[in-house]
């Protein structure tokens, strides 16, 4: 028998993660939803003024905005990415702030 693909209602992660983030004392809550081989996503809520710290990027990733508005910082430079966008991240150090309460869809591929 074949398998039927994962199905995922986002919008409802989204407002399960956002509620998460609202009552965590860090402002932010995040949650594996697929982990298939070398491709992880991750959904990522935080609140207005909470950061991701910069980090390593991995071999290859996206940020997509699912809510609010948020900022990717790479190399001092800041690029702000809103509801219903799409961005490429880089592959160097970078951070995120929220801007508003906001929700990602972090899609990264590992070595």
């Amino acid at each position: 028998m074949t398998e039927q693909p994962a199905r995922i209602d986002l919008n409802a992660l989204a407002e399960e993660h956002a509620a998460k983030a609202a009552a965590s004392p860090h402002g932010r809550s995040a949650h594996l939803l697929l982990h298939d081989g070398v491709l992880r996503q991750t959904v990522i809520a935080l609140r207005a003024g909470a950061a991701l710290d910069e980090h390593n990027a991995p071999v290859a990733a996206s940020l997509q905005v699912l809510r609010g508005r948020v900022a990717l910082t790479v190399a001092g430079r800041q690029q702000d990415a809103s509801a219903g966008e799409l961005h490429s991240i880089p592959q160097e150090r970078h951070g995120l702030l929220a801007h508003t309460d906001a929700v990602v869809l972090l899609t990264a591929v590992t070595a």
